[in-house]
C-alpha cells in the first residue's frame, strides 16, 4: 500500500507519480553519466612479484596491493615452495600510504630456484572475506606439489549458517521496526492486541539470536571455516577489535534498549490505552488522560526512532555504505533506506496480522498506513537510486554483472509490489467510503446468525449439556459436567464456535476481506524482495567487477557455435621478447572445445617458444584456474583437444609465454562463453 485514500476534496496522491518517475529517471541518468571509478568489495589490484612472473633472483619479500582497505593478520599471506613448505617469516608488513593499500611479508634468504605459490586471505572493508592465490618462479619454472584449499573464504557450512543468520537479522529488524511504527503511527490501540504483541516480540528475539550467531561464527566465517573455531576465545577477542565485531556488539546493546521500548509499549502504554475507554471520553478527566497518552506516544516515537536508527547504523557502518565513494553521504542514506524498508514492509506485515487476527481494526488505521507507506516508497526511491549509482558506476554493469542483474530483479519486484499496492489502495478507498452503519449491520447480522449456523460453518453440531440446554448461548449459565473428557469436548466446541463467530464478524465486510487478500499478496512479494536485498548486500558490486575485467582487457563476446578468436600481444622484456599469440577456441561454448594457439614475432613470422601455458578461470563462480599445457603441432602452433568449460559466463583466459630461460610473462583476456 503506497498511497493515501482519495477524497472528493483533493486529487489522488498518485496523480504525480508519472512526474516523479521522470524526475527519478533523469536523476539516475545524471548520476551514471557523472560516475567516477570506485569500489566496494576489495580486489587484488597488483602483486610483486606478479602472477606468473619469472625473476632471476629470490625477492626479499612478497607484496600485495588492494583496491580498498582490508583487514589482514600475520597468517594472511603464505608463501609456499614447490614442496608445499612455508618460506615466509609469518610477519605481516603494513605498507599502506595515502590511498595506496599494500601489505607484504618477508621471505627467508637463500631460496632455491623453482615455482612458488602465494596464498592470501583478507576481510574487505565492507566485512566480506576474500581470498586468492598465484604463483611466481625463481630462475625457471618447476613442478610444484602445492595443493591449495578448494573452499572459498566465507563458504562451506559455516558460510551457509552465517548467511541464514544474516537473512534472519534483516527480517527481524524489518518486522520489529515496522511493527512498532505501525502501532505508534497508524493504530495505537494495536499495542493492546495479543497478535501484534507476539509479532513484534518474536521479531526482537529473531534479531537478537541472529546477531549473537553472527558474532560467534565471525571467526570461522572469515578464517578456517570450521565450526569448532566458534569457541576460540582468542578469535572472538580479535573479532571484537574489528569494525564488524564492534557493530555486532553495538547492535546487541541497542537491542537491550529496544527490549525496554517493547516492554513499555506493550505494558504501560497498552494498559493506559485500555483504561481510556469510550465511557471516559465525556468525563472531566478525559483531556488529562488524552494529554498523558499523547505525551507517552511522542516519547515512545522519539525513543523508538533513535533506537531503530542506531540499529540500522550498525549495518551502514560495517558494510557497503562504509566504503567506496562518498561514505559520508552513503551511510546516512543507507540508514534512511533501511528504515524506509522496515517501515513499509514491516508495517505491511503488521497490517496483515491485524486484518487476519483482529476483528476490530479501525478503517482509519488502514488509511494512515497507506500514507506512511507512500512516504516510505519515496524515501526508498531516492536513496535506492543513489546507492545503485555508487555500486554500479555505469550502465553496462546493470546487465553485465551479477550485482546489476540482481538489482534489476529487485526493481522488478518493487514494481510488482507497487502494482499490488494499487489494488490495496482501491480496497482502502472502498473501505473508507463504506457507511459505518452498513458495516455494523453486517457484523450484527453475522453475530445474530444463530449458533446453529456457526456450528455448521465449523463442521460440528450444536452441542448440549447434560440437561439439554444449548451451551452455545453465552447468556446461559454453563454447567461443567463431572466427566473430564466430556468437559474437554465441550470446551473445544465452545472455542470452535467462538472462532467461527469472530471469523464471521471479520468476513462480514467484503471490503475488509478484499483488502486482507491484497495485503497478503503484498506480504508474499515483500518476503521475496527482502531475500533478494539480502543477497544483494553480499554480492560483489558492479564497479569492482568491471575494474577486474578492465585489468584483463576488454571482453570478447562468444557467438553460439562459432569459435572464439582473440589476439594477445606480449612482451617478456628479453631479447626478441615481443610478439603476439592468436588463440582460437572452437566451438566456444560450454562443454568440450578444441584449442589452437599461434605465436608470432613482431614481424609476423611464426615464433617457436620454449614454453606456453593456458589457464581458464570463471571468477563469478570461483572456478579455476584450470591449467592446460597444449601440445606443439608445428613451429609456432600448439593445440589441445577436449578442453572442458563446465559453465557459461565470462571466462578469463591467462596465457603464459616464456621466450627464454628467464624471460616470461602472462597475458590475459576475458571472453563470454555461452
Amino acid at each position: 500500500m503506497t498511497a493515501t485514500a482519495p477524497s472528493a476534496a483533493r486529487a489522488p496522491a498518485t496523480a504525480f507519480l508519472p512526474r516523479l518517475a521522470l524526475v527519478l529517471a533523469a536523476l539516475l541518468a545524471t548520476l551514471f553519466t557523472a560516475a567516477s571509478p570506485a569500489t566496494a568489495h576489495a580486489a587484488l589490484t597488483a602483486s610483486d612479484p606478479k602472477d606468473g612472473a619469472v625473476v632471476a633472483t629470490a625477492p626479499a619479500q612478497v607484496t600485495l596491493s588492494f583496491s580498498e582497505q582490508v583487514a589482514m593478520g600475520d597468517d594472511s599471506i603464505r608463501v609456499l615452495d614447490p614442496q608445499g613448505r612455508r618460506v615466509d617469516t609469518g610477519e605481516l608488513r603494513d605498507m599502506c600510504s595515502g590511498n595506496t593499500v599494500r601489505y607484504g611479508t618477508a621471505l627467508h634468504t637463500g631460496l632455491p630456484d623453482g615455482t612458488y605459490t602465494v596464498a592470501w586471505q583478507a576481510v574487505s572493508a565492507d566485512s566480506h572475506p576474500i581470498s586468492g592465490a598465484f604463483t611466481f618462479s625463481i630462475g625457471a619454472p618447476s613442478a610444484t606439489d602445492v595443493t591449495l584449499p578448494t573452499a572459498q573464504a566465507g563458504g562451506g557450512p559455516v558460510g551457509i549458517a552465517y548467511g541464514i543468520a544474516r537473512y534472519a537479522a534483516y527480517a527481524g529488524f524489518t518486522v520489529l521496526v515496522g511493527g512498532a511504527a505501525f502501532i505508534l503511527l497508524c493504530w495505537r490501540r494495536g499495542a493492546a492486541e495479543r497478535p501484534l504483541q507476539k509479532l513484534v516480540v518474536r521479531a526482537w528475539v529473531t534479531l537478537t539470536v541472529a546477531t549473537l550467531v553472527m558474532l560467534v561464527l565471525r571467526t570461522p566465517y572469515t578464517g578456517s571455516g570450521k565450526f569448532a573455531d566458534a569457541f576460540d576465545l582468542d578469535g572472538l577477542r580479535a573479532v571484537l577489535e574489528t569494525k564488524t565485531g564492534a557493530s555486532l556488539v553495538s547492535r546487541l546493546l541497542l537491542l537491550g534498549a529496544a527490549a525496554l521500548f517493547v516492554a513499555v509499549l506493550f505494558g504501560v502504554y497498552a494498559r493506559r490505552l485500555q483504561s481510556a475507554g469510550p465511557e471516559e471520553e465525556a468525563s472531566a478527566e478525559a483531556s488529562e488522560v488524552a494529554k498523558d497518552t499523547n505525551d507517552l506516544t511522542f516519547g515512545l516515537a522519539i525513543g523508538g526512532a533513535v533506537v531503530a536508527g542506531g540499529i540500522a547504523a550498525t549495518w551502514a557502518l560495517s558494510e557497503h555504505a562504509s566504503t567506496g565513494v562518498q561514505p559520508g553521504i552513503a551511510m546516512p542514506a543507507d540508514i534512511l533506506h533501511l528504515l524506509a524498508v522496515a517501515t513499509w514492509l514491516g508495517g505491511l506485515t503488521a497490517l496483515l496480522v491485524a486484518l487476519h487476527k483482529v476483528p476490530g481494526i479501525e478503517r482509519a488505521a488502514v488509511r494512515r498506513f497507506s500514507t506512511v507507506a507512500f512516504v516510505s516508497v519515496l524515501v526508498l526511491a531516492v536513496t535506492g537510486v543513489y546507492q545503485s549509482w555508487r555500486q554500479l558506476g555505469s550502465w553496462s554493469a546493470l546487465t553485465g554483472t551479477d550485482y546489476g542483474r540482481l538489482l534489476l530483479l529487485k526493481v522488478g519486484l518493487v514494481a510488482v509490489l507497487l502494482g499490488v499496492a494499487c489494488l490495496s489502495r482501491k480496497w482502502t478507498a472502498r473501505l473508507a467510503d463504506a457507511p459505518e452503519a452498513a458495516v455494523a449491520a453486517a457484523a450484527s447480522a453475522a453475530e445474530a446468525a444463530g449458533p446453529g449456523d456457526v456450528s455448521r460453518e465449523t463442521g460440528s453440531a450444536v452441542s448440549e449439556d447434560l440437561d439439554g440446554s444449548d451451551v452455545s448461548r453465552e447468556t446461559e449459565p454453563v454447567t461443567v459436567p463431572a466427566d473430564p473428557e466430556r468437559a474437554a469436548q465441550l470446551a473445544r466446541q465452545r472455542a470452535a464456535r467462538e472462532s467461527a463467530r469472530e471469523k464471521q464478524v471479520r468476513d462480514a465486510d467484503p471490503n475488509r476481506t478484499g483488502l486482507r487478500r491484497s495485503v497478503l499478496a503484498e506480504a508474499g512479494i515483500a518476503v521475496i524482495l527482502l531475500a533478494v536485498t539480502t543477497v544483494l548486500t553480499s554480492t560483489e558490486p558492479g564497479r569492482t567487477v568491471e575494474q577486474e575485467v578492465g585489468r584483463g582487457g576488454s571482453s570478447a563476446t562468444a557467438v553460439p557455435d562459432r569459435a572464439v578468436k582473440i589476439t594477445l600481444p606480449f612482451d617478456t622484456g628479453g631479447q626478441n621478447g615481443k610478439g603476439s599469440v592468436r588463440l582460437e577456441l572452437d566451438p566456444g561454448r560450454v562443454g568440450a572445445n578444441t584449442l589452437h594457439l599461434w605465436a608470432e614475432s613482431s614481424d609476423g613470422r611464426p615464433l617457436d617458444l620454449p614454453e606456453i601455458k593456458v589457464a581458464f578461470t570463471l571468477p563469478a563462480k570461483d572456478i579455476g584456474p584450470l591449467p592446460l599445457v597444449p601440445d606443439q603441432a608445428a613451429p609456432g602452433h600448439w593445440t589441445a583437444s577436449g578442453v572442458q568449460l563446465p559453465l557459461a559466463g565470462e571466462w578469463r583466459i591467462d596465457v603464459t609465454v616464456r621466450t627464454s630461460d628467464i624471460d616470461q610473462t602472462t597475458v590475459q583476456k576475458t571472453v563470454k562463453i555461452g
